[in-house]
């Protein structure tokens, strides 16, 4: 099946994933003219309000940067919506994204057929990160137009299964738009998503490693000095399982060798609750022994454009 063109015209195979807290404007707006689909979650914006100005800020920003350069117009971009029932500001969130026409909506904690009907009215395409092959097809079935297979090691929350796993059995029952998530931060990696029947490889920690990116920049040093060893998966923070960094759970005075299990019923996901309560915990994956310097989003894609072209000429292709 080809992809919908929105993201057919994208110029690389990644999408910078949202990250909760650190994706802001000029992050998505230097993603997306570096080449990479710049993605942040609707929730970033806070309070509720200043989802307008932000999104106003990306398309006019964008929309300059395509007039002054025709010839390599910048990626599209996408917001992130949270649609499980804790999410009290989806509604006001979705009006914002249907006035400004966001082009790409990436749906988590739950698909849901009035969301994924609200962005074709206007024009948009939805994918939708899954944790398993289950919840892939429940996605599909209530209208998602992609998937975002979200493996082991992915940052934040983040499935136990493998790629190999995931990708290859979406892909028996599946031929759309895939995004492949789990420590990819490298050139070679991108195209090993490819390999394995991925259209996009879907990087999150490597970004918040770069100047835009909305992180102290303790939690920019750490990825640098980091690698997987430094990476615990809890489902301690929000109910839900996912990737932290060791050291900060250490800062925070626990011991991350030793957290307690959560209650998944007891997950929120609206009004900042869990990003006051846990802000200094730092979510990341396992592919950050890749990142050893805080660059500018520009210089980042760079690297991984030169990377990505040096294994297809390594292999041929």
């Amino acid at each position: 099946m080809p992809l919908p063109p929105v993201l057919e015209s994208a110029p690389l195979p990644i999408i910078g994933s949202p990250l909760f807290i650190i994706s802001n404007p000029n992050l998505v707006i230097e993603q997306c003219k570096a080449g990479v689909i710049g993605a942040m979650p609707a929730l970033n914006a806070r309070p509720a309000s200043q989802l307008d100005e932000w999104l106003a800020e990306i398309t006019e920003t964008l929309a300059a940067y395509d007039r002054a350069n025709p010839g390599k117009p910048a990626a599209p971009f996408a917001i992130n919506q949270i649609v499980h029932k804790s999410n009290d500001r989806l509604d006001h969130d979705m009006q914002m994204c249907a006035k400004y026409k966001v082009p790409i909506v990436i749906s988590s904690l739950g698909a849901r057929v009035e969301v994924n009907q609200a962005v074709h009215a206007w024009g948009g395409v939805v994918l939708h990160d899954v944790i398993n092959n289950v919840f892939a097809h429940k996605a599909i079935e209530k209208g998602a137009d992609g998937l975002i297979p979200v493996a082991a090691g992915a940052g934040g929350h983040a499935s136990a299964k493998s790629p190999f796993a995931m990708v290859q059995e979406i892909r028996q029952w599946f031929d759309g738009p895939l995004a492949l998530s789990g420590a990819i931060a490298s050139g070679g990696a991108i195209l090993a998503a490819q390999a394995m029947g991925a259209d996009f490889a879907y990087i999150g920690s490597a970004f918040i490693a770069t100047e835009e990116a909305r992180a102290v920049d303790a939690y920019k040093q750490m990825i640098v000095d980091c690698d997987s060893d430094d990476i615990v998966y809890s489902n301690f923070y929000t109910g839900v399982l996912g990737n932290y960094l060791k050291g900060s759970i250490r800062n925070a005075g626990m011991d991350p060798d030793n957290l307690p299990q959560s209650d998944p019923s007891k997950m929120n996901f609206g009004g900042g609750g869990a990003a006051k309560a846990w802000k200094d915990i730092w979510g990341c994956g396992q592919g950050i022994g890749a990142i050893r310097e805080v660059l500018p989003t520009a210089e980042l894609v760079a690297r991984l454009k030169r990377e990505y072209q040096q294994a297809r000429q390594r292999l041929a292709l």
